[in-house]
């Protein structure tokens, strides 16, 4: 009979301690898979595992939770354990924000001296917050590499990769997100980018000094092997992200030498896309051979990324301010399945088997993701109709979205 009790009490218990270990689990995994931690996303590929994406909006649109002038800049937001860390620029001074992610209430905010830097647009800073930890990673368009305290915003350390360390600005300036692999902060600085230690900043390898393109590194696995892809100057390189060693390269010349969009890699295969009429192409890499599969001009990211979902590529194409287009083409044959415009030149990100799309001019759109055609599920007009290159961000139920001078908004979009 004791046997048995006992026998009972321990089944209990550890049915018990299971449900309470799956339930933390999963709680865990929705809150890590909800945040929004860096640069197109914690798989860098902007696309969100969220689902249940309400489209069923009143006619003024999802509700506003909250709205904020954070000053001019191009740079995203980042989301994480509650915090949205944005960027902005006002009298000359860069200026990291840390948020309350529900209610917009600032937590802290830290800056220091950075010019505008607004050459043919309005400037401010371009590179997303990478949050890691305890830890804040910034880049500024004057070559600032900050490292701040995540809970206090105090800064760890401040490096001046232009002014101290000779390396050289491009036309439109720096605008890459730091990508963090293992100890290492890795940034389109120089020729061949550039690495710093994470815990003091200090060089740990570096590829020349020339100037960069504006794209950032897309950290993943090429035939078993690590590596960092990245569209610099006037090529597309793969790097051995320990060492900084260029693995592969193939030329990718553009007008006015701008390479903004990042790649997307698949298997073993590179999709590359640029403005200027330059288009896209997709190329093979075996060993450390790249072989191009297909070239053409079906899509041409001037700003932002495209996204790859399902065997076909969704993004803009076309120039800002010249009637660009919402398309899709076919990621294996570069064959266009649709295109849209009314737009503009917009950015767009992906979850639930839908489109976030942020139209040029501050207009919220959510379509189906479908190589069948441009359906449109609910929009609403969320920002001023001014200048909106920034891409959105969806995390735990919320779109964060900005313009080029500084509105910042926050709209409810949960089932």
């Amino acid at each position: 009979m004791e046997l048995t009790k006992a026998y009972k009490h321990d089944v209990r218990t550890f049915l018990l301690a299971l449900v309470i270990v799956t339930v933390s689990v999963s709680f865990c995994s929705t809150v890590e898979a909800a945040d929004w931690p860096n640069y197109r996303g914690p798989n860098y590929d902007g696309i969100s595992s969220e689902s249940g994406l309400s489209t069923n909006w009143p006619a003024g649109g999802p509700k506003k939770l909250w709205g904020l002038s954070i000053g001019a800049g191009f740079a995203t937001m980042s989301v994480s354990n509650g915090r949205v860390y944005a960027m902005g620029n006002i009298d000359d001074h860069d200026i990291l924000y840390c948020l309350d992610a529900d209610t917009g209430k600032e937590i802290w905010k830290t800056s220091y001296p950075c010019p505008l830097l607004n050459k043919n647009h309005e400037g401010g800073p371009c590179a997303t917050p990478t949050v890691e930890g305890d830890a804040v990673y910034t880049l500024s368009k004057n070559g600032d590499a900050i490292r701040f305290n995540a809970a206090t915003g105090d800064i760890v350390w401040h490096k001046h990769l232009n002014r101290d360390m000779g390396f050289k600005h491009p036309t439109w300036y720096f605008s890459s997100s730091a990508l963090l692999v293992d100890n290492l902060v890795i940034l389109n600085v120089g020729t061949y980018g550039v690495a710093l230690n994470k815990s003091d900043g200090s060089l740990v390898w570096q590829n020349g000094k020339g100037a960069c393109g504006y794209a950032t590194g897309l950290p993943c696995t090429l035939n078993s092997q690590k590596c960092v892809v990245m569209p610099v100057s006037q090529e597309v390189v793969g790097l051995n992200p320990t060492t900084g060693k260029v693995l592969w390269k193939f030329p990718w010349k553009t007008a006015y030498v701008i390479n903004s969009a990042d790649t997307i890699v698949s298997d073993d295969m590179v999709f590359i896309s640029t403005g200027y009429n330059k288009g896209c192409a997709l190329y093979k890499i075996d060993g450390n051979k790249p072989t191009q599969i297909w070239q053409n001009k079906n899509m041409r990211n001037h700003i932002n990324c495209s996204v790859l979902w399902q065997g076909h590529i969704y993004g803009f194409d076309g120039q800002v301010g010249g009637g660009g287009s919402l398309a899709c083409i076919d990621f294996k044959t570069g064959e266009k399945k649709w295109s849209q415009k009314g737009m503009g030149t917009g950015s767009l990100m992906l979850a639930d088997n839908k489109l976030i799309v942020l139209g040029e001019r501050g207009k919220l759109v959510i379509a189906e993701a479908s190589p069948q055609g441009f359906k449109e599920l609910a929009s609403a007009q969320i920002l001023p109709k001014t200048k909106c290159w920034t891409m959105p961000i969806l995390a735990n139920g919320k779109i964060y979205a900005r313009s080029a001078a500084g509105d910042l908004v926050c709209v409810d979009v949960s089932g």
